[in-house]
């Protein structure tokens, strides 16, 4: 028999107001009964207002405060799947993942720990790629730039950043000095500039890695590190590299890839195992991972699907809502 009562519980939820409306449209639409339960640390993030409860958590840098304050969620409203959103609770989720699990009724939607450890570095991400078979760019070494052999531009990054935080392009070794000071030693990770289209890719997996959706979409534009424009595109060079990609990292769930076709071919940017900012747009686009984690969830076995439109295009816009005198939503 399906299950036909389902509790979705999105952690960090932040300003990801169209994640929550699509997992409360995925729900309807589908017949579902359940809450769409939204949970951050600020009562001033706006996807609160937007889910049918709100919760605020300690910090995630809290971590036993954290883990519990979930694990009281999920007792309470009989939580279903556990969905995180942000990079940096992803290794705590996958190190706990037992623990919530045996303490609750229920799932949380994150790869193991190994596929977490690989994708939150950025070091560890280069090498697997590089064992792997998969383009990337030269990683630049600190001999390297100290011996002159480097040659700019270059990218610098955090090895742990998320957003383009902290990411730059680098012209001159004055510029690398200033960016290497500021991010911290150690910290950082530096790669040869890559030049050419930029690409994220919506993938989505069932709970044992079996790949369902691959969801190519051209970077148009970012704002602070996250699309504000993109557009759908089917290119399957992209979409068979991104497969075999996944057949060998065995993720779960939802995750956004980011690459980018060079002169060289595809070279890999970044693994984020989890929902990506722009992730509504595959969803719009008829990818949609919301509904197949509901499917999954009430019983179904879901088959690789190539079903979503070709050559749409998303404009992001901010909106903003009003919190009354009582600190209670007041919607045009």
């Amino acid at each position: 028999m399906e299950k036909n009562r389902v509790n979705i519980l999105i952690l960090s939820a932040g300003r990801r107001v169209e994640l929550v409306n699509c997992f409360k449209a995925a729900r309807d639409r589908l017949g579902i009964q359940g809450a769409v339960v939204a949970a951050d640390a600020s009562p001033l993030a706006p996807a609160l207002y937007f889910a049918d409860e709100k919760e605020l958590v300690p910090y995630i840098s809290q971590n036993d405060s954290y883990v519990n304050s979930i694990i009281d969620i999920c007792n309470r409203y009989d939580i279903d799947l556990i969905v995180p959103t942000i990079d940096t609770e992803l290794l705590l989720l996958a190190k706990r993942r037992e623990q919530i699990e045996a303490s609750t009724k229920a799932r949380v939607l994150i790869s193991s720990q190994d596929v977490i450890t690989i994708c939150r570095d950025k070091t560890n991400t280069q090498r697997w790629l590089e064992e792997h078979g998969f383009l990337v760019p030269r990683m630049i070494s600190d001999e390297d730039i100290e011996t002159g052999r480097a040659i700019y531009p270059l990218f610098i990054k955090p090895l742990d950043g998320s957003s383009s935080i902290n990411a730059y392009r680098v012209e001159s070794r004055d510029e690398l000095d200033t960016y290497r000071h500021l991010i911290g030693k150690g910290r950082y990770i530096v790669q040869d500039f890559m030049e050419g289209t930029e690409y994220t890719v919506d993938c989505f997996l069932d709970m044992d890695g079996g790949i369902i959706t691959v969801v190519p979409r051209i970077r148009i534009a970012t704002r602070s590190g996250e699309i504000a424009k993109g557009r759908i595109v089917r290119d399957e060079g992209i979409t068979k590299d991104v497969e075999r990609l996944l057949t060998i990292l065995h993720p779960i769930g939802h995750i956004t890839i980011q690459c980018m076709r060079t002169d060289r071919g595809i070279e890999y940017i970044e693994i984020n195992p989890r929902f990506g900012g722009g992730a509504p747009m595959s969803i719009a686009a008829g990818a949609d991972s919301c509904e197949n984690l509901y499917r999954l969830m009430r019983g179904e076995k879901l088959k690789r699907s190539y079903s979503y439109r070709d050559n749409v295009t998303f404009l992001r816009f901010d909106a903003s809502i009003m919190l009354n005198e009582d600190n209670e939503p007041e919607r045009p």
